[in-house]
């Protein structure tokens, strides 16, 4: 599908026995019939008394896409063009398969149509594409494309780092043993090895948090990293968010967060916006019956990890993520750790394949903790503020620019009319810089920019500076 192809969910119900192959036949007639294509559909969905059915489940495992079922009361509560009182009476909501589509948040495309045994309804998916990530901007581009749009520190690894993880290379007959690196880990926070899970980076933790540790109301706060939302969705959970607006400055008020939320995530600097949360309003999420996940991938790149939550254990459900593949670009490699209280981490590991981190990784995690690596990450996360702050200056000459709250992290969110030509005028001179419109909360008039050296920003702003000028229509 291209960049702005509508995605699906459609909405399915079924009598008792109904084959895979009757759901399957109608709704690809009905897509067929609508002029839209079985390829644009992200989930089938359903009221949970019928998530097991056969006949549903075969179906969304043929389309190859994930069933959802959501709570009878839950979809009642939702406006449905043809409610039936017969559906209401044996399942509890007036439409299953017009509500179950419209349950994601999307709008309805096509009405409920029906065959002998099943129904379906189709609707939009959320519009915001959460799978797309910064290295799809760079993707099989121009060597020479100078990469903005991936958040991982330029000029890594270091050779010692990479001379380690060679080294590693002449132990790969052997099955990988993590005990020292778990161990590493664990003295670096202060806390005891049952507390630390290492994991093959972050996003792996997000999608063993969503199908490990059975929430029944996520929500994430965003803007921020799709993958956990992504992550959720996939395992099937009907997610809700509480989004933050730019007027805010993108900060966080802990009580827009529902009280009955059982499962929280939110990003510790958060991607994109690069806002530093107080720990304080962090904390305030946490309370008993409640996981809180707090992603501080870039808190090492915050001099000080000033506002960190690792490593405190007075806070009930308080699970932090870690990735060392941004400060030490190790994304190629994979590695990053969970800490949380050792029920949580068990529940977590036994979610996990065996040997999840491969020896390479290991050695790179016990590397990038020893006291040596910690103190050379800092002395990078003042030269990032720095160049981060000769950045802001640049574009505060700008009156057409406008960036978002207050930039901690190793990147900058900035808002300019007409991003999008802005973004495509940007790579036609050179420089690869983040979309904004598939975080949630945004629009394609957002961008983000990595930091970089300060020659590299001179650059980019001189290309801004064009890329603007074209844009209105002025000769430079």
């Amino acid at each position: 599908m291209g960049e702005h192809a509508t995605r699906l969910v459609v909405g399915v119900g079924g009598r008792a026995g109904v084959s895979v192959a009757e759901v399957c036949a109608l709704v690809e007639e009905t897509l067929r019939e609508a002029g839209l294509a079985v390829g644009a559909v992200t989930a089938l969905a359903t009221v949970e008394s019928k998530a097991a059915e056969a006949g549903l489940a075969g179906a969304a495992e043929r389309f190859g896409v994930p069933l959802l079922g959501y709570a009878a009361d839950e979809l009642a509560a939702l406006a449905v063009p043809h409610p039936s009182t017969a559906a209401r009476a044996a399942t509890g909501t007036p439409s299953v398969a017009e509500a179950a589509a419209l349950a994601t948040g999307g709008e309805l495309l096509v009405p409920k149509r029906r065959s002998a045994a099943a129904t379906c309804a189709v609707a939009t998916a959320p519009a915001h594409d959460l799978r797309h990530h910064g290295d799809a901007e760079v993707r099989d581009a121009d060597p020479a494309l100078v990469d903005l749009a991936v958040n991982v520190r330029a000029h890594t690894p270091p050779d010692w780092l990479t001379a380690r993880i060679a080294a590693s290379l002449g132990d790969l007959a052997a099955y990988p043993d993590g005990r020292a690196a778990r161990a590493a880990v664990a003295a670096r926070h202060g806390l005891p090895v049952d507390r630390v899970l290492l994991t093959a980076g972050a996003a792996e933790a997000f999608v063993l948090i969503a199908r490990a540790l059975g929430a029944v109301r996520p929500v994430v706060v965003h803007p921020q990293f799709t993958e956990p939302e992504a992550a959720l969705r996939d395992a099937g959970h009907r997610v809700e968010r509480v989004v933050l607006r730019p007027g805010d400055g993108f900060r966080l008020d802990p009580a827009a967060v529902p009280d009955d939320a059982d499962l929280v995530v939110v990003g510790n600097p958060t991607n994109p916006t690069s806002v530093l949360h107080p720990a304080g309003a962090l904390a305030a999420l946490a309370r008993p019956g409640r996981i809180l996940v707090v992603d501080e991938a870039f808190m090492d790149a915050v001099p000080g990890e000033r506002e960190a939550l690792a490593g405190r254990r007075d806070l009930p459900g308080l699970v932090v993520l870690r990735s060392l593949t941004k400060t030490w670009g190790l994304a190629g490699l994979r590695i990053g750790y969970v800490l949380a209280e050792p029920e949580v981490i068990a529940r977590l590991a036994a979610a996990q394949p065996l040997w999840p981190v491969s020896t390479p990784a290991l050695v790179a995690a016990e590397a990038c903790v020893a006291p040596a690596a910690l103190a050379e990450a800092e002395r990078a996360a003042e030269r990032v503020a720095r160049d981060r702050e000769h950045l802001l200056a640049g574009l505060a000459e700008f009156e057409e620019v406008t960036v978002a709250g207050v930039a901690e992290g190793p990147f900058v969110l900035i808002r300019v009319a007409d991003g999008a030509g802005v973004r495509a005028r940007l790579r036609a001179l050179g420089f690869a810089v983040r979309r904004g419109d598939t975080f949630p909360g945004l629009d394609d008039a957002w961008l983000r920019l990595a930091v970089r050296d300060r020659a590299t920003t001179g650059r980019l702003l001189q290309a801004l500076d064009r890329a603007l000028t074209a844009g209105a229509g002025r000769h430079p």
